[in-house]
């Protein structure tokens, strides 16, 4: 079973991150998986994103902060932003259907689709400086476009957890609804779009996109200083304290 699945639903292809054992969080093979199937579904009239099991996207595989290979790690980094910048270079809408848990790297996937949909259960949220990493593919950025700049910065910062009703207030995500209303509403959401004119949808996404091209070398910079901590103390406490299930202790920090 391949670890993303594509579905093609009339004029819809739906996405699907599909290793709920480590609830989607996806390793640089999957990253570059998920990456192309966005861009063979540019023939398609909306293109959805969505997660197999009670997760969206955890974001980058953890395991391998825990003990890194630098080479690896860099590509998954990097992967990420081919990743996103195919969903904003694509010609189609992209929806990100939110039907469970979106943390870290699965937030900033949130962050950049074109819209986003979420299930009343849903939560969303950035772990970062919790697990030996940051936020600089949008959770520091682009996130707070929608939600402003302290809002931002609290969320980037505090790695807290977010009810969808709650992202939904702060302009986080674009509806929320019953959990097995998801797909219905995700499709209405669709077929509303396929209505209208594709060149000029593309025309409006390409405008609209000012806000992501502005913050994109914001974002090649981050990954650059991502890169330079790679096997850093506090990245491999980090993540060693989350596959632990433990707080973490960070170097130079009184316990």
């Amino acid at each position: 079973m391949s670890d993303v699945e594509v579905e093609q639903r009339g004029e819809v292809a739906w996405i699907r991150l599909n290793r709920p054992d480590r609830m989607n969080a996806y390793d640089r093979a999957m990253g570059a998986e998920l990456t192309g199937a966005v861009r063979d579904a540019s023939a398609a009239g909306v293109i959805v994103i969505t997660g197999t099991g009670r997760a969206f996207c955890a974001g980058g595989y953890l395991a391998e902060l825990a003990d890194p290979d630098p080479d690896e790690l860099r590509g998954m980094f990097f992967a990420s932003l081919d990743l996103f910048d195919a969903i904003r270079l694509s010609p189609r809408p992209v929806i990100a259907a939110v039907n469970g848990a979106a943390a870290g790297g699965g937030n900033e996937l949130v962050v950049a689709c074109d819209l986003a949909i979420a299930a009343r259960s849903a939560k969303l949220g950035q772990t970062g400086p919790r697990v030996g990493s940051a936020p600089v593919l949008g959770g520091t950025n682009l996130l707070a476009v929608s939600v402003g700049e302290k809002r931002a910065k609290e969320i980037a910062m505090m790695c807290r957890r977010y009810t969808a009703e709650q992202a939904l207030d702060l302009g986080w995500v674009n509806a929320v609804v019953d959990d097995d209303e998801l797909e219905a509403e995700v499709t209405r959401w669709a077929d509303e779009l396929l209505a209208l004119s594709p060149r000029y949808l593309e025309i409006s996404k390409t405008s609209s996109n000012m806000w992501w091209n502005a913050c994109r070398d914001n974002f090649v910079s981050g990954l650059g200083m991502l890169v330079q901590a790679i096997g850093s103390p506090d990245m491999r406490e980090g993540a060693a304290a989350f596959m632990e299930k433990r707080p973490p202790r960070f170097p130079g920090r009184a316990q």
